[in-house]
């Protein structure tokens, strides 16, 4: 039997940064954006026309900290900036299981990340991670 719609826990979300698979903490939300440029024409013979340029995406992974890969991820980053003046960026993937059992497989090329919130340590309680990420483009892989 098929499920009727996509719930949140039907995807993963795997980096992929300097060639090195990291595994990301577990992921609680994975929320993404297209994000586009409009372009305006106003011809004074006609209405006015709007068209939507595509402009990368742009998006927001919440993570429980079980680990400490993207504290690594983020240092390894910025020590690459301070030493030899490299930016890095990585590839996303996002694997969605679909209603009708299949997979699809998402990518997010040239993506750069700042971490939002490395986390709030407190007593009894779990510690949250988010970062914001920006990509060139998603393309269906599979």
């Amino acid at each position: 039997m098929t499920a009727p719609f996509s719930i949140g826990r039907n995807t993963r979300v795997v980096f992929r940064w300097n060639g090195t698979r990291v595994e990301l903490p577990s992921v609680t939300s994975f929320t993404s954006r297209q994000a586009t440029v409009a372009l305006n024409s106003a011809p004074l013979n006609s209405q006015p026309e709007t068209f939507q340029v595509p402009n990368g995406w742009t998006g927001t992974v919440q993570c429980q900290r079980t680990n400490d890969n993207l504290d690594v991820l983020i240092a390894d980053t910025e020590a690459a900036f301070w030493s030899a003046g490299t930016i890095t960026n990585g590839t996303l993937y996002q694997y969605i299981t679909e209603p009708d059992g299949s997979t699809t497989t998402w990518q997010y090329t040239n993506v750069s990340i700042v971490l939002d919130a490395a986390g709030s340590w407190s007593n009894d309680s779990m510690v949250m991670q988010s970062f914001n990420f920006t990509a060139s483009q998603k393309v269906e892989i599979s």
